[in-house]
């Protein structure tokens, strides 16, 4: 009897217990889904409050070069609202190119001018390269992406141990030169723009077999149709980034460090020591002359380089100097 008893009363006990589980399950059945609506409205309600996205407006007088752009086709409209909210809505490359043009645009906007090429060419190396010395799949080089080739037939110097294609100046002497033989070709600003991406040999082609002679009456590679476009996005958003929604101060741009130059008109054997001789290092040195290719300098025709030196009190140099 007392065992039944026994039974009887642990039985009690799971019954009691599944009744209490019953009742905890029901409450978190009742509760959960009041809960889970509430940080759901409140995590909407923080997203909403905090970032807007929305159309862009584009600009009536959207123009490269002066040259305008036929926003009264439909077509080129749509073309250009893309390239305008990629741009806009890629807001860390564009905060940066923001900051970089604040560094190099004045370099290159004096050389465009003294070549009578307009001021919105500068746009081209932002689009060709973003203002930084890349390399690109086909061998294209610097920030105005020039071919090995093409720059030895405009006069640089191009090696495994020299390079100009990274020499900002000289390579921006180069595109003005090509950018005016291929508009003396064309007749127009934004087509000779398109042949810079493309190739003229390329461009001309297509004139031929569409039987057109304007850009936006072409039909060309995804790349090239939508090269034009995104240089007018690029320059309207770096002109007026307060309308597209960039906060940026002066204290937040990029500048060029000070610098003297050095001639030097003999072989280095160790640009590291030639840098230590102004208290830098290698690193520095190259930064300021990427056309550097290599740690020494063989110049056995007598050339004279000139090289960039920063001012003191730029850099930490480590043991530099000592």
């Amino acid at each position: 009897m007392k065992y039944i008893k026994n039974i009887l009363a642990f039985i009690g006990l799971l019954a009691v217990a599944g009744t209490l589980i019953f009742a905890v399950q029901s409450t978190d059945a009742v509760e959960s889904p009041k809960s889970t609506t509430t940080e759901n409205e409140v995590s909407d309600k923080n997203v909403a409050e905090g970032y807007q996205i929305s159309a862009i407006e584009i600009p009536e007088d959207l123009n490269f070069a002066g040259e305008p752009v036929p926003l009264d086709d439909p077509e080129i409209t749509e073309r250009v609202d893309r390239e305008f909210l990629v741009n806009t809505y890629w807001q860390s490359n564009a905060l940066l190119l923001m900051k970089r043009a604040n560094k190099y645009f004045p370099i290159i906007e004096p050389i465009l001018k003294k070549n009578g090429i307009p001021d919105d060419f500068k746009y081209l190396a932002v689009a060709e390269s973003g203002l930084e010395n890349v390399v690109s799949p086909a061998g294209a080089t610097g920030f105005w992406q020039i071919m090995k080739a093409t720059g030895r037939e405009y006069g640089l110097e191009v090696n495994d141990n020299v390079d100009e294609r990274y020499h900002v100046e000289k390579a921006t002497q180069v595109a003005c030169d090509y950018i005016k033989k291929w508009k003396e070709r064309f007749g127009s600003w934004t087509l000779t723009a398109a042949a810079y991406n493309a190739g003229p040999g390329g461009i001309q082609k297509y004139m031929g077999i569409q039987q057109v002679d304007d850009y936006y009456d072409l039909l060309l590679g995804q790349e090239t149709g939508r090269y034009l476009f995104r240089i007018m996005a690029i320059k309207e958003i770096i002109s007026h980034p307060e309308k597209y929604g960039f906060r940026v101060e002066e204290k937040d741009l990029y500048e060029k460090v000070p610098t003297f130059t050095v001639e030097v008109d003999t072989a280095v054997t160790s640009w590291a020591d030639f840098a230590e001789l102004y208290e830098i290092n290698y690193k520095v040195l190259k930064r300021h002359n990427p056309w550097l290719r290599e740690p020494h300098l063989n110049n056995t025709s007598r050339k004279k380089y000139v090289v960039e030196i920063p001012n003191k009190g730029y850099y930490r140099v480590g043991n530099a100097g000592k």
